[in-house]
């Protein structure tokens, strides 16, 4: 009986020595918001929609790395979004960064166009040309109320339309 407490006691020791591990490995990891391979970047966006912390960001529609965080810049009141891009992806200089969804009820990525440029970005730098989160509702909502008040794709009414063709006829 003593013999398989004590072999019971090496395995409870030995798991909680294999649970330690885990616990500093993971906490030296997040304490410093970075895997060991890896850089940050960011970029200013004038709006994010739905745009979360932990979100895609992509190449082409591969998962080049995540979104580590979203503030506010206060000096700008521009939505910054801080992104962690994978070891070995290099990003060009003049790139540019739109933030997209996966359809309408889809969760918002970042989506990062490359630029021609040979010159790619370092640790910490910023990608300047952006364009913020599309509002579809609004759009839709727009085109409903173009349609509503008798208006066409270009912005001019039916009754635009009826004349310009009346005075093309003469």
């Amino acid at each position: 009986m003593r013999a398989s407490a004590l072999v019971e006691t090496l395995i409870g020791a030995g798991v909680l020595a294999a649970a330690g591990f885990f616990l500093f490995y993971a906490g030296s990891n997040l304490s410093t918001g970075q895997s060991a391979d890896g850089y940050t970047l960011s970029a200013r966006f004038s709006t994010i929609g739905g745009l979360t912390r932990g979100a895609d960001v992509r190449v082409a529609g591969v998962p080049v790395g995540t979104v580590s965080a979203i503030e506010l810049d206060q000096q700008t009141y521009l939505a910054r979004a801080v992104m962690r891009l994978d070891g070995g992806i290099e990003i060009p200089e003049d790139s540019s960064a739109r933030i997209a969804s996966n359809g309408l009820l889809g969760g918002a990525f970042v989506e990062i166009e490359p630029g021609g440029l040979e010159e790619a970005l370092i640790e910490g730098g910023e990608i300047q040309y952006t364009q913020g989160a599309v509002d579809i509702f609004s759009l839709i909502g727009e085109a409903v109320m173009n349609r509503a008040s008798g208006g066409s794709e270009d912005g001019s009414s039916a009754q635009d339309d009826s004349a310009r063709s009346t005075t093309d006829a003469e």
